[in-house]
């Protein structure tokens, strides 16, 4: 089984830990964090453990989440592709994807996802538990689609973009880079580059 390394040791590491294990492709050899020294049976290592040669040919993935603030997602992700890692993407087999869609690099489907048909999905991005991203959705790098969001036919979603849990996006609707879409949010009109949406 191929070893994986996880950095960022907190609430998100747990759900994507539950996913790691229910996939069944990765051995999590460790987590990289700075206070605590297991989770979930897990042992966390320092940061400076992802420079020695030991796993220098391990897969790693970002385990950090993102509600606040994307810089630390994008920042550890560039970090470990500078550092040569292999980075997957991570697909529950709860969760469903079209053949006919693309899932970047670093990103992780949770369980219960449905990702239809001409759906593109970029780098890092974070497709949380029970959202539904529909037919021909474009979704930029580093951004998170919280649980039970539903992404309509056709929509555009810029990168580093947040959109809170239960929202619901038109067909065909833009959404411009680093904008933060609030919890149970109905957008029906496009939205600029960070724009801020309760």
């Amino acid at each position: 089984m191929k070893k994986i390394i996880l950095l960022g040791g907190g609430g998100h590491c747990k759900s994507c830990i539950d996913v790691i294990e229910n996939e069944n492709i990765y051995k999590i050899a460790g987590i990289i964090d700075k206070k605590k020294k297991y989770l979930l049976n897990y042992k966390i290592f320092p940061e400076r453990y992802l420079n020695t040669k030991l796993i220098k040919n391990h897969y790693a993935f970002v385990t950090v989440g993102h509600i606040k603030n994307y810089k630390v997602r994008v920042k550890l992700f560039s970090k470990l592709k500078d550092l040569g890692f292999r980075i997957p993407s991570i697909i529950s087999p709860l969760a469903y994807i079209s053949k006919h869609a693309i899932i970047g690099q670093g990103t992780i489907v949770m369980h219960g996802a449905i990702i239809n048909a001409g759906a593109v999905i970029g780098n890092n991005c974070i497709i949380n538990t029970n959202s539904l991203i529909e037919h021909d959705v474009i979704i930029g790098e580093h951004t998170h689609i919280s649980t039970q969001v539903t992404v309509n036919g056709g929509v555009k979603v810029g990168s580093k973009v947040f959109v809170g849990s239960r929202s619901i996006i038109k067909d065909n609707i833009n959404i411009g880079e680093c904008s933060i879409i609030g919890a149970g949010s109905y957008i029906k009109e496009n939205l600029k580059n960070n724009s801020f949406k309760k």
